[in-house]
């Protein structure tokens, strides 16, 4: 994939001091800086990709600090500032007298060529919500998904740009966004209030959005995907997981509501009475999850990932990457949702145990006597066997996964579910042996948690003072406290990970 990077380097550079920027433009790797730190008393430091490096010895001082700000832009309600007509971003820090204290200096750059792992999307006119952790490069792609619909697709493009993060600073934008017509939002508190007035003013076909945080802006979002404009934005939160235990951002992904079946249909079901539903349509059609600047995993149906998610089945994710040779490859990945280990099945495949049979664990690369301790700490039965042969499943860690011993080998060869689990923690085996029972009950892991939730709610208001229920993941408690909440109990979280737990009560 040939990209072209540009990141007016020299234009930063200019606005910080000699002593600073002298030791920088000597640097051969300064192609691979991401910003300048400058804090009052300290020595200026330099950040790249993989590390830090001092640029001398002499501390900042205060005529350091004006000497930059004198050069920019006004800083904003949000402290941030930019250098006109370049991406670059500056952010102050100030002390109890609002007096600029210290400055990180953030090198701004347009990548062209980006938008290959997700270019099929984007000319499908979907909405697309961007997710991933900061500095993985969201606002980069969304400058090329801009460009891309403006000028190679000639839409009617308008980008609500707050703080100046996508189009750079002043009034005339970036050329990294095209022809893409870019509105300015004065402060982060309005950034809902212009998404609206774009739709309403401007007839676009398409709206590009940074940093969607607010319960208005999400009310905003889907006031733009119901008026049939194609939505592409990010939003805070590094999977699609996140947006679910997120109660303020959950309505772009349709909304959780806890709901109480009749005695027939939860029997229909096999799930108990309350469960947890997708209240209305996603705002979003695609969430694409940016793990890292060349991959990403693609949830091209969120209504179904969603439904899939709240029932506990395992849910079906499409990675795409850039390998070594620039050629885009694609993979699927069948994820366990919600319960701390991921599931491969090469071969014909075995069910893991009988009906009525405990099914026999190979443990590989995880600790048996530990499994063993947790399994008597959660009242888990497991036969675990020390014969591949003998066994119906094997269970290992990501680490011995990746490297694929023989064992792994064999047993997938064999047809044996392989389980990998996220970590060799307490937390992830527990997880994963109450999803074997779960199995064996014909149930989810989710299901079998919010059942024993439902039946410390019947026990609270049968008389009981309170009941603790087991150790669970942070959605899973998130999802007992909501259930805890729809009968008008009171619950909370107590312990430490990974044997949190949560424990309703009657209100006193």
């Amino acid at each position: 994939m040939q990209q072209t990077i540009i990141d007016d380097l020299d234009a930063l550079l200019d606005v910080l001091p000699p002593s600073i920027s002298g030791p920088l433009r000597q640097r051969e790797d300064r192609g691979e800086l991401l910003e300048v730190v400058m804090d009052l008393g300290r020595p200026p430091q330099a950040r790249f990709v993989h590390y830090e490096v001092v640029l001398n010895s002499k501390e900042v001082g205060q005529q350091d600090i004006e000497y930059v700000t004198s050069r920019i832009g006004a800083f904003g309600d949000d402290n941030r500032a930019g250098t006109e007509r370049t991406l670059h971003r500056i952010s102050a820090i100030r002390n109890r007298q609002e007096r600029i204290v210290g400055l990180t200096c953030r090198v701004g750059r347009a990548i062209f060529g980006t938008i290959r792992l997700t270019e099929d999307l984007i000319q499908s006119g979907r909405s697309i919500l961007l997710l991933g952790r900061p500095g993985v490069g969201k606002t980069t792609m969304l400058r090329e998904v801009a460009r891309v619909l403006a000028d190679d697709l000639g839409k009617r493009v308008i980008v609500v740009d707050t703080s100046n993060e996508i189009a750079g600073d002043g009034d005339i934008p970036h050329p990294a966004i095209g022809r893409a017509r870019r509105m300015q939002v004065r402060t982060p508190m309005m950034q809902h209030a212009v998404m609206i007035e774009a739709v309403e003013n401007h007839m676009p076909e398409a709206i590009i959005i940074d940093e969607i945080g607010t319960e208005l802006e999400a009310m905003a979002a889907r006031t733009i995907a119901e008026r049939g404009v194609q939505l592409v934005g990010t939003a805070h939160g590094n999977t699609l997981e996140n947006l679910i235990l997120n109660p303020t951002l959950s309505d772009l992904i349709g909304g959780i509501q806890t709901v109480t079946l009749g005695d027939e249909e939860a029997r229909r079901r096999r799930t108990q009475k309350s469960i947890l539903e997708r209240k209305a349509p996603p705002t979003f059609d695609v969430v694409v999850e940016i793990q890292d600047f060349n991959k990403v995993a693609v949830h091209s149906d969120v209504a179904g990932v969603v439904d899939a998610m709240l029932r506990g089945r395992p849910v079906t994710t499409e990675v795409r990457w850039v390998d070594e040779n620039g050629e885009l490859q694609r993979k699927t990945e069948r994820v366990s949702a919600f319960s701390g280990a991921e599931t491969t099945t090469k071969g014909k495949g075995r069910e893991p145990g009988e009906q009525g049979k405990l099914p026999k664990v190979y443990a590989f690369g995880i600790n048996q006597s530990e499994m063993k301790q947790v399994a008597k700490e959660r009242q888990v039965e497991v036969s675990i066997t020390s014969d591949l042969n003998e066994a119906d499943l094997l269970v290992t860690s990501k680490s011995y996964y990746r490297r694929k011993p023989q064992k792994i080998k064999d047993a997938e060869l064999a047809g044996l579910p392989v389980y990998v689990l996220k970590s060799n923690a307490p937390n992830s085996m527990g997880q994963f042996l109450e999803s074997l029972v779960a199995r064996e009950r014909g149930m989810s892991p989710v299901d079998l948690a919010m059942k024993e939730a439902e039946e410390a709610v019947t026990q609270v208001l049968n008389g009981r003072e309170s009941v603790a229920l087991n150790p669970r993941s942070s959605y899973i408690r998130r999802l007992q406290h909501m259930m805890a909440e729809r009968f008008h109990l009171t619950s909370r979280s107590s312990g430490r990970e990974p044997h949190r737990r949560v424990e309703i009560f009657r209100n006193r």
